[in-house]
């Protein structure tokens, strides 16, 4: 069946200006205002550059606010459609593929062809993406979202995460950042990942102003040292709010396709877990949105660049 993946006028992106300033000399994806996600659930897009981790970071995430009680729905938004497998032991189809083969008549589908449920019930989704070189990631995570919203199913979540496929480069790529109260950038202590970082940064600076999105931290992740980090953050005003080391439990987890909730007991995993608990605990209770100022490109690498 060939897809007809062709944006609804709501989801088309309109040059900047013709309706609200989003970003200068590009082009935006706006948010349909009727897909709002309703007020009171938690909703974190987590960032960073491409296989950083990100994936097994909201993955343990998910599970840590499951652990706490809450009713937590998890979104993948990458083509690769891998974000939810610890969660849910499989790669579950996504949300494009599914509507494909009802023709994209939505009025077709139950919850349970598209909603999967993971460990300790945390409801996992895939939204899938455009084929290859079409289409727009951005309305593709709208159309995740309306069909979510279509059946009811965000009414009772406390938390939605969105875990966002690699690098920022485009206004659809940054579309749940429009429904995100806080993003979370899963970084690596180089200058890669803390480059793709700053980058995420503007990109909030963007959203933020006409959206709600605020920054609410840094993970640092498979470091040892956080000294490039710490640097970063301090110049920019970023802060980190979790740091997982390259431990091997986290690698053995994800072999196991499973989470770092579901390891058996050790020192180590136990130290992971307390971790991941504690930004959880942080994210709902203790977070305060950041006003980081992104570098330019020179910066950085007068900042990071050798010395």
């Amino acid at each position: 069946m060939t897809s007809t993946l062709t944006p609804t006028p709501s989801a088309v992106s309109e040059p900047v200006g013709s309706r609200r300033e989003d970003g200068e000399g590009s082009l935006q994806v706006h948010q349909d205002e009727s897909l709002k996600i309703e007020e009171g659930a938690l909703v974190i897009a987590v960032y960073g550059k491409g296989g950083i981790g990100k994936s097994t970071t909201s993955s343990n995430l998910s599970a840590a606010f499951s652990k706490l009680g809450k009713r937590v729905l998890q979104i993948g938004c990458d083509p690769k459609h891998d974000s939810t497998f610890t969660l849910t032991k499989q790669m579950v189809p996504t949300v494009i593929d599914i509507l494909e083969t009802v023709d994209f008549h939505t009025e077709e589908l139950r919850p349970d062809d598209f909603v999967f449920e993971g460990y300790n019930g945390v409801m996992c989704v895939e939204s899938g993406g455009p084929p290859a070189g079409t289409g727009c990631g951005g309305y593709v995570t709208g159309q995740t979202v309306k069909l979510l919203k279509e059946h009811h199913l965000l009414e009772d979540t406390d938390v939605v995460i969105f875990d966002v496929l690699g690098d920022v480069v485009c206004g659809g790529f940054a579309a749940p950042l429009q429904h995100a109260n806080y993003c979370l950038i899963v970084t690596a202590n180089d200058f890669d990942s803390i480059f793709a970082m700053n980058r995420i940064i503007a990109a909030i600076q963007a959203k933020a102003k006409n959206y709600k999105v605020r920054l609410g931290g840094v993970v640092a992740n498979r470091s040892k040292d956080t000294d490039q980090i710490d640097k970063f953050n301090e110049r920019v005003g970023m802060r980190t709010m979790a740091h997982f080391p390259d431990l091997d439990a986290i690698r053995r987890s994800r072999l196991k396709k499973c989470t770092i909730f579901e390891m058996e007991s050790t020192p180590e995993v136990e130290a992971v877990q307390r971790e991941y608990l504690s930004l959880a605990r942080n994210m709902l209770d203790n977070v305060e949105p950041l006003e980081a100022e992104s570098l330019k490109d020179r910066e950085i690498f007068d900042l990071l660049g050798f010395d």
